[in-house]
C-alpha cells in the first residue's frame, strides 16, 4: 500500500433516504408533516400535510385562523393531496393544536424546517 489510503465512496448518500424509509413499509404510521417555507425577506409560510381525508380541512383551517390570528388557505396538490397553508411560522402552534384537538398524536407529527 502507499502512504495515502483514500477511500472513495461508490455513490453519494441521499440526505433524504431516512425520511423516505420512514414513510414506507408495512408497519409505517401515517405522519402529519408541518413545514415552513421562506418567502420574501422575513415572510414565511407554514404548510400542514398528511391529515386524514376524513377531516374537513376547511373547518380545521377556520379554527387555525381563529386561534393563531393569521390568514391561510387549503391548496389541492396533485401529488400531496390537500395541504393547509398558513401565514407566518406556526409550526409549534399547529403541533400543539393538533394534539389538543385529538386530530393527531404527538408521535405522529413531524416538524420540518430551519
Amino acid at each position: 500500500m502507499s502512504d495515502f489510503d483514500i477511500q472513495i465512496p461508490g455513490a453519494f448518500a441521499d440526505p433524504f433516504a431516512e425520511a423516505n424509509v420512514d414513510d414506507q413499509g408495512a408497519g409505517s404510521k401515517e405522519y402529519v408533516h408541518v413545514r415552513i417555507q421562506q418567502r420574501n425577506g422575513r415572510k414565511s409560510l407554514t404548510t400542514v400535510q398528511g391529515l386524514k381525508k376524513e377531516f374537513n380541512y376547511n373547518k380545521i383551517l377556520k379554527d387555525f385562523k381563529r386561534e393563531f390570528c393569521c390568514n391561510g388557505t387549503v391548496v389541492d396538490d396533485t401529488e400531496l393531496g390537500q395541504v393547509i397553508q398558513l401565514q407566518g411560522d406556526q409550526r409549534k402552534n399547529v403541533s400543539q393544536f393538533l394534539v389538543q384537538a385529538g386530530v393527531a398524536k404527538k408521535d405522529q407529527i413531524k416538524i420540518h424546517g430551519f
